[in-house]
């Protein structure tokens, strides 16, 4: 059965890295659902949060050949108790008689208008990925010009950390 697992690699902050890392999901034959990279609290080191669906057999396997790259430094899967957040930009259309509706909208999934126009908005919302797809589940009536999503961020509860597991 497959399922969706959040990934967490702690990785030297150098140069073709993150080419490194990727190829070996795509020599494996494995999708990635989302990847987000970004230095961590020492510039050294880049962590790169990575989901993906697969079985247990697919994740044991990702696990072990990301492990083996050079400049990895840790790997852990994510549990379900971590805090997972999202960021989404999303463009839609309004007129006088929407505006409102789509105003109530921003204020209930606490989101935010961060470009105005006559014709358009452009909104930015942020959360765990089901709040991202039903506000725009909310926002089709509307007319969505355009979408951009970052993917999945993810930390440990409490006081663990990805380097002291």
């Amino acid at each position: 059965m497959e399922n969706k697992f959040i990934i967490a690699v702690y990785v030297d902050n150098q140069f073709g890295v993150l080419t490194r890392v990727t190829g070996l999901f795509s020599r494996r034959g494995f999708n990635i659902d989302s990847l987000t990279v970004g230095v961590t609290e020492s510039p050294e080191y880049s962590r790169i949060t990575i989901t993906m669906h697969g079985d247990e057999h697919a994740k044991a396997q990702v696990i072990h050949q990301l492990k083996k790259l050079i400049n990895v430094k840790k790997v852990e899967v994510l549990e379900n108790e971590a805090t997972k957040r999202e960021l989404m930009l999303i463009k839609v259309k309004h007129s006088s008689g929407t505006r409102t509706e789509i105003m109530t909208a921003v204020d209930v999934f606490r989101a935010k208008v961060i470009d105005y126009s006559p014709a358009e908005m452009c909104i930015e919302v942020t959360g765990d990925p089901q709040k991202m797809d039903a506000f725009v589940a909310l926002m089709q009536p509307f007319g969505i010009m355009e979408i951009c999503r970052t993917g999945i961020v993810a930390l440990d509860r409490g006081s663990i950390t990805l380097l002291n597991k």
